[in-house]
């Protein structure tokens, strides 16, 4: 959620525009253009494996769906009979003659028209879940010669363990086209479901699961952010009364010392790619402006200086050699560019509406920011940018609020909250806005920090 500390006035404004744009050449560059389609046919399980297929079987399509690399062809259209290992695979004779789904060419034709086909089967050895993964590309009709990997994955004999080996197996899918997997990576988030007024830090995976609560201040706890790294959280914190930053061990579980200036307000913490450093907005001088700090907040420096509120500082993560913030310099908060040192100050918003939440793609040539271009202010659409160019697309279009965007570790998936749904949650989508999918129902929850 953005604070509406420059807000002169909102106006709800109620009309949904029809998505009609062109796809942009910055939505094709960040998620790689036409996508690949792939058939995943379930894998069978015999013995005590069987009763893990379904939780194999449907992790392994979410998994490969969610990455936005491939059409899924529809499971509906694909042969009765699917190969389960690689000697059920045959050569059509004569040519172009079907297998009922035992030639690589009946996947590669109509109707499932698919470019690779992953298959294999589940079984129980020592007591362990074992999965014999297969995949194979469509379009060769040989199959030694098509097949781009057979692997055996094993876990325990448990739902856990068969999600454990159907990530480890869409994984290795993703990889091949050079796509790393989300598995593992996490979200910190803002939320309020516990009651009382309250807001602290929670956590979840990519996908939504395993959502728990870190801070327990019984306060208002905001803003998060993490380290390079992924071993450091810092956050914004009124649990002591006035907003101070506090740092948090991702891997002890226990609180870092922070010096904080003598300010009313230190606050919107973010760190340096080499993570020695931190960026963060502290109202010591009166008007809110932007300092660096040592990593234990000490030695701060100041590195704008306005009678104007600037916040929400990003440095670069790719060159570590320029920062974007928000300004209100100018009049309504817009999004500019600056020098680690404060100079060269460049305004990249077009100066129409509001802009905030600026997020760097992991490349550093492209920024996520929220935006109420072509709205009344405070009617927020997830917007993106090409800085060198300054050219801008359009993600999000007509439901609610939309904001806070974070990328993740993959650099083609952004998280972001909305209240499109009557309440504020936490979305993930993919770079190009498709692929919209909720991570979180219960109470309000706000600020996705998605963190390897």
């Amino acid at each position: 959620m953005k604070r509406h500390w420059m807000v002169v006035a909102i106006i709800a404004l109620a009309a949904a525009a029809a998505y009609t744009q062109v796809q942009s050449d910055i939505v094709i560059r960040l998620t790689g253009g036409a996508r690949k389609v792939i058939a995943l046919p379930d894998f069978r399980g015999a013995g005590a494996s069987a009763q893990f297929a379904d939780v194999f079987n449907a992790t392994v399509f979410e998994d490969v769906q969610r990455s936005g690399v491939f059409t899924m062809a529809p499971k509906s259209f694909y042969p009765l009979n699917a190969p389960q290992q690689e000697r059920d695979l045959r050569t059509p004779s004569p040519p172009q003659a079907p297998c009922g789904g035992l030639c690589l060419a009946d996947w590669a034709g109509a109707p499932v028209n698919a470019d690779y086909l992953g298959f294999g089967y589940l079984g129980e050895q020592g007591g362990r879940l074992v999965a014999f993964g297969n995949f194979f590309n469509t379009r060769l009709d040989q199959p030694s010669s098509a097949r781009v990997f057979a692997k055996i994955y094993t876990g325990e004999l448990s739902a856990d363990g068969a999600r454990k080996i159907a990530h480890e197996y869409a994984a290795d899918i993703l990889a091949q086209f050079g796509v790393p997997s989300l598995v593992g990576s996490k979200i910190y988030f803002v939320s309020d479901r516990q009651g009382k007024g309250t807001k602290e830090i929670w956590v979840m995976d990519f996908d939504g699961s395993n959502q728990r609560r870190l801070t327990h201040f019984n306060s208002i706890s905001t803003m998060p952010s993490v380290s390079p790294d992924g071993r450091r959280l810092a956050f914004t914190t009124y649990a002591k009364g006035q907003p101070q930053i506090m740092m948090y061990s991702t891997e002890t579980g226990r609180f870092i010392p922070f010096r904080n200036s003598a300010a009313p307000t230190n606050a919107q913490a973010s760190f340096t790619p080499d993570g020695r450093h931190v960026l963060y907005a502290s109202s010591v001088s009166g008007y809110m402006q932007i300092y660096i700090a040592d990593l234990d907040g000490s030695n701060p420096r100041r590195l704008t200086n306005t009678r104007a509120i600037e916040a929400e500082p990003k440095v670069n993560p790719k060159t570590g050699a320029d920062i974007v913030f928000v300004s209100g310099r100018g009049g309504l908060q817009q999004i500019y560019r600056m020098n680690m040192d404060g100079a060269d100050v460049e305004r990249l918003t077009n100066g129409e509406g509001e802009a905030s939440n600026p997020a760097w793609h992991p490349e550093g040539r492209h920024l996520a920011f929220a935006w109420t271009r072509g709205y009344a202010p405070g009617n927020w659409n997830l917007f993106l940018m090409d800085v060198a160019s300054k050219e801008t697309v359009q993600l999000t279009h007509g439901q609610g609020r939309n904001e806070n965007p974070s990328w993740a570790p993959d650099g083609r998936h952004l998280a972001f909250c909305s209240n499109r749904t009557g309440s504020y949650q936490i979305f993930t989508m993919l770079a190009d806005g498709t692929g919209v999918r909720q991570l979180t129902t219960e109470g309000n929850n706000w600020m996705p920090v998605w963190s390897k």
